[in-house]
């Protein structure tokens, strides 16, 4: 059923990010990332519920894989011949970096440099992803159309229909003639007609802001829903460019190559050349109906809002297509993952070098339930300045408007992604008085619109160490390796060690104390006992410091 990778090593691993999104799939295949499943699925009861339990489940996250199903059908009984593949995109920290062709230590770098060196698409004729052109009356009726497409229903027993979700929404800017791509949900509704969601938020749609201009012109807005498109450029719907930069440059830019476009069969806006599927349709400018519910990245159902009605001029796509879903609803997702991946170093690389705060060691967005946007911790160097804490929590909340709502300084010693460490510290290292800064006038970004909906605000918390403190109370690292060691041999259950899982001093340590312990794991401890009878002192109350007293630091 797939097309042959294009260019393939050994290893799997593809010379540089994949061209189109069968060799990225061939890719992950070779690499062992891809489960295929060729029993009967149903794609409106089974199929994004199978999956969601690699993230539901307790999987760690390297056990995750793209998932391709080859034998779909509908809970009408229809047959589909086009498989599905969910989880290919970014199920994985690991199969997001084989999208993107380069490690995800570079993926930083690799946006950065993208965004600053576009390199402009290039026009083809007789593209791929459009090698089938349906139109006219073949795509009205029943079962033709849309409803020929495996389209999944994402979260069974609340949505109303089945959704695109793994989507590019191209649209154009009809006064300056920029093009747009975003990452929008697409609502089945008739054959020929989709519901569709721009974001209208601050910091919202591309998409939204060419609406709107459509909508002051009194003019249907050309639209086109990309589907399977090369990773590279499938990442640029999720990430907050900039309206005006052409996403497709961009794409080409993170590939090293110009990405190859074509122009669309009924509307005039170009699409890329190698995806494996389009829809093509006229949104109208005025006229908004009823679209949802449908289960939302922030954990709860999206209920009815009035959306854009796009009617569909034209669906093309390869002789032999794949079609490409994603998880999205309650994190941790396949939608979180994408977004995680080049946020994180995005916000790091904000912090430590526009604002040049250079003791900030990492960012770590929360993304288990509260994707991503909410809550920020911030990893800082021992002995950074206060004022420089701060100075990147403030940086933290502010780089969008819809992220950062509770921000958490913690010292380096910490591990940010072990929200248990983090409420450690807050427990241990904060004074709510000193350490806490709430700001009003917060946009309330991302959510359900459920009840009141003013503005929000903005939580600060230091919770860095602020002076030496005694060790943390685990046996030292090299007894809980020999310990490990043993459980092995035993055959005890795998275990993944959490952090913190040794002690280590935290410079309230004294060289007497370093004795004493080492006396006691040398089975010397009875010298413990004689130095500390010679120190025996009267008229003391129980519980005091034994240095106040003695006098040492």
């Amino acid at each position: 059923m797939l097309d042959a990778p294009k260019k393939a090593g050994a290893t799997g691993a593809t010379a540089g990010p994949p061209t189109d999104f069968q060799q990225h799939l061939a890719t992950l295949e070779a690499q062992g990332l891809v489960v295929r499943v060729d029993r009967p699925i149903n794609k409106d009861t089974e199929l994004h519920p199978l999956v969601r339990w690699q993230f539901a489940g307790g999987l760690p996250e390297d056990q995750r894989r793209a998932f391709l199903f080859t034998n779909v059908v509908g809970a009408d009984g229809r047959k589909f011949d086009m498989p599905v593949a969910v989880g290919a995109l970014a199920a994985s920290a690991r199969i997001y970096s084989l999208g993107m062709g380069k490690p995800v230590e570079e993926i930083e770098a690799a946006w950065s440099n993208a965004i600053a060196n576009p390199i402009p698409p290039v026009r083809v004729s007789s593209p791929p992803c459009q090698e089938v052109v349906i139109k006219g009356n073949d795509l009205r009726g029943a079962g033709k159309g849309l409803a020929a497409l495996p389209v999944p229903i994402s979260t069974p027993g609340y949505d109303a229909a089945p959704y695109l979700t793994a989507t590019l929404a191209v649209t154009r800017d009809p006064e300056t003639g920029i093009q747009n791509m975003g990452t929008y949900r697409g609502q089945l509704k008739a054959p020929d007609r989709l519901g569709v969601r721009m974001a209208a938020r601050i910091g919202g749609a591309g998409g939204y802001q060419h609406w709107r201009k459509h909508n002051k012109m009194k003019t249907p807005m050309p639209c086109a829903f990309v589907i399977g498109a090369a990773p590279t450029v499938m990442f640029t719907g999720p990430m907050k460019l900039p309206i005006d930069l052409d996403e497709m440059a961009v794409a080409g830019g993170l590939a090293g190559a110009p990405v190859r476009i074509a122009k669309c069969v009924s509307i005039d806006l170009d699409v890329p050349a190698d995806a494996e599927l389009v829809i093509e349709g006229l949104i109208d400018p005025e006229f908004l109906e009823p679209e949802g519910p449908f289960g939302e990245s922030h954990g709860h159902i999206a209920l009815e809002d009035f959306n854009m009605s796009m009617q569909v001029t034209a669906i093309t796509h390869k002789r032999k297509p794949v079609f490409v879903s994603i998880i999205s609803e309650v994190t941790p997702s396949e939608s979180s993952v994408v977004k995680r991946v080049a946020y994180e170093p995005m916000f790091l690389a904000h912090l430590r070098d526009r604002l040049s705060i250079k003791g900030v060691r990492r960012v770590v967005m929360h993304e288990p339930l509260s994707n991503l946007r909410k809550i920020i911790f911030v990893q800082c160097a021992h002995g950074m300045p206060r004022s420089e804490v701060w100075r990147a929590l403030s940086g933290a909340s502010t780089l969008l408007a819809d992220c950062g709502k509770i921000c958490v300084a913690v010292s380096e010693d910490i591990d940010p992604t072990n929200a248990d460490a983090v409420f450690w510290s807050m427990a241990y290292r904060m004074n709510p008085t000193d350490d806490l800064h709430v700001l009003p006038y917060r946009s309330a970004g991302h959510g359900p619109k459920t009840g009141t909906r003013g503005s929000d605000s903005t939580l600060l918390i230091d919770a860095t160490l602020k002076s030496t403190a005694p060790p943390l109370a685990l046996p030292t690292r090299e007894f809980m390796e020999n310990a490990k060691t043993i459980w092995d041999e035993l055959g005890l259950p795998p275990i993944t060690p959490q952090p913190p899982w040794h002690g280590y001093s935290l410079g309230d340590w004294a060289d007497d104390w370093e004795t004493f312990a080492r006396r006691a794991v040398n089975g010397e401890w009875e010298a413990n006992g004689r130095d500390t009878l010679a120190r025996r002192r009267g008229g003391v109350t129980p519980e005091t410091p034994v240095r106040e007293v003695e006098g040492k630091k």
